[in-house]
């Protein structure tokens, strides 16, 4: 007689259903798991053995057949233990056979049956929302999964308080959602001495989600002010914190079942490799790109990362969503972030100081940002150079808007831009507008829609730069509440643009 169980298997952020299927018919003592199970998958008979050893349940000495469907998806990760425990203690009668078709299993079994945490316990939970059924899940995974409405969790720590719970003899009570975890406060745009320019930009790409790219010598503030930029972001909003904490579930990074409602500021080293910033690697994991989702990836010193590392971030940038194709599956992920870069102006740095300035002056600059190629460039909306800080202004008290102040600003920019975009939800803020949206949400006027056409032409801006130009027009006239863009917000767009580069 079969008995089923069910778990789930992950492709990217989205679970798929996976039916345990498990007989015990007589022949030759063996157990074996078929339907595609990686390394980790076939081991767990070992783990299954020693637990069950240690509980005094016996396997019988016949023929122990567990089928993982569907049979030609690949299965991979520990967390199938517990599902085929529990299939193989329904064959046996040591539990109910009803209760295991109710509830998706995810967890890994130690050899002496404690139920070990696992990865993916949100998308999990959702997944067996969607199917109506509980879920059964390690008892440190319970607070993480429990924030999601709709389904019962159960956290058990070890193989014997879950039998017991399904015997009905000693019930779990279902597990509660975490904490939330404290907003960020530690970093204020405060502490920035000078570079009023420079926080200005910073302004405008949180309000409308605008990428970018700061260039200065050594010590002028670029990564100073790129750790202050998520200070000044509003906080996610349910929806996104969901999406975030998905992602941020499968690879592992929820603590103590909390979720965050900080904007994830991710910073990877320029030596970190293609797979660790787009994902990828043997189990095709999130990279870097999509651990921002809906966050800030700050890349300092973005010449020095790997030229077919950075090519490869252009479709990521304009789509919101990065491909990961395998042989035999092909991985999506959500990666909707706010890139900020920091580059030096050359290699030793100081090109823009002529008492510091090398004697390959000014090749050594075009080869240096010639690293960036131009249709990436062409990427960045704002484009600024951070002159260095003099002392005497290092010397003078805080002063400026605080990072409070500027959120405030920011949030009210973005409230307008979700009204204006309530009835098309693929756009959510002023970068993400193409095409038609993009001209009704634009209201420029005549003579600001000419003062556009001239300056593109004169200095032969591309097609994606005169649109990228116009969004960071509307999000400058939303900052100011203003309806129609005028010449100043326009003339300040351009000005964020003008940033000498290669453009395509």
């Amino acid at each position: 007689m079969i008995t089923r169980a069910h778990t789930v298997t992950f492709e990217g952020i989205d679970p798929r259903l996976v039916e345990v299927e498990c007989v015990v018919s007589p022949g030759l003592p063996s157990f074996s798991i078929v339907g595609l199970p990686d390394k980790a998958v076939s081991e767990a008979r070992e783990r299954i053995r020693a637990a069950f050893s240690t509980m005094a349940i016996a396997l019988p000495s016949k023929k122990i057949t567990i089928n993982l469907t569907p049979a030609d998806l690949p299965k991979e990760g520990s967390h199938f233990d517990l599902a085929i425990a529990l299939s193989l203690l329904g064959a046996l009668e040591v539990i109910p056979k009803d209760y295991l078709d109710e509830a998706i299993s995810i967890g890994e079994l130690s050899l002496d049956g404690r139920i070990n945490p696992v990865n993916g316990a949100l998308p999990a939970a959702l997944s067996a929302a969607e199917f109506g059924k509980s879920l059964f899940c390690p008892e440190t995974c319970g607070a993480e999964a429990a924030w999601v409405d709709g389904t019962k969790v159960i956290g058990a720590k070890n193989l014997r308080m879950l039998i017991q719970h399904l015997n009905g003899l000693r019930p779990i009570e279902p597990a509660l959602p975490g904490q939330i975890s404290p907003l960020n406060s530690h970093f204020d745009m405060r502490d920035v001495k000078g570079q009023e320019r420079a926080k200005r930009a910073m302004e405008i790409a949180a309000a409308g989600r605008h990428h970018l790219l700061m260039v200065g010598p050594p010590g002028s503030g670029k990564s100073m002010l790129a750790a202050r930029l998520p200070s000044i972001l509003p906080q996610l909003s349910p929806a996104e914190a969901l999406e975030t904490s998905m992602v941020h579930s499968l690879a592992g990074l929820i603590e103590s079942g909390g979720i965050n409602r900080n904007r994830p500021f991710r910073e990877p080293h320029h030596t970190a490799s293609t797979a660790a910033i787009i994902g990828g690697g043997r189990t095709a994991k999130p990279g870097e790109i999509s651990l921002a989702h809906n966050g800030v990836l700050f890349m300092d010193e973005l010449p020095e990362f790997q030229r077919s590392l950075l090519e490869t971030l252009r479709q990521p940038i304009e789509t919101g969503e990065v491909m990961i194709a395998r042989a035999n599956a092909h991985i999506k992920y959500p990666c909707k972030f706010l890139l900020v870069a920091a580059a030096n102006p050359c290699k030793c740095g100081y090109l823009t100081d002529p008492a510091q300035a090398c004697g390959r002056a000014p090749l050594c600059g075009q080869d240096y940002l010639g690293r960036i190629s131009g249709p990436l460039m062409d990427r960045f909306d704002l484009r600024l150079e951070v002159p260095p800080v003099s002392f005497q202004d290092l010397d003078l008290p805080a002063s400026g808007d605080s990072s409070s102040q500027i959120t405030a600003r920011v949030q009210a920019a973005r409230c307008i831009q979700e009204d204006r975009y309530a009835s098309t939800p693929h756009i959510r803020k002023n970068a993400d507008a193409t095409g038609e949206e993009l001209n009704k949400a634009a209201m420029m006027s005549p003579c600001a829609k000419e003062m556009l056409t001239t300056v593109s032409e004169r200095f032969k801006f591309s097609a994606r730069g005169y649109h990228r130009v116009m969004r960071v027009a509307r999000t400058i006239a939303d900052l100011d509440a203003s309806g129609p863009i005028s010449r100043s917000h326009l003339a300040e767009a351009v000005s964020f643009r003008l940033l000498s580069a290669p453009e395509t």
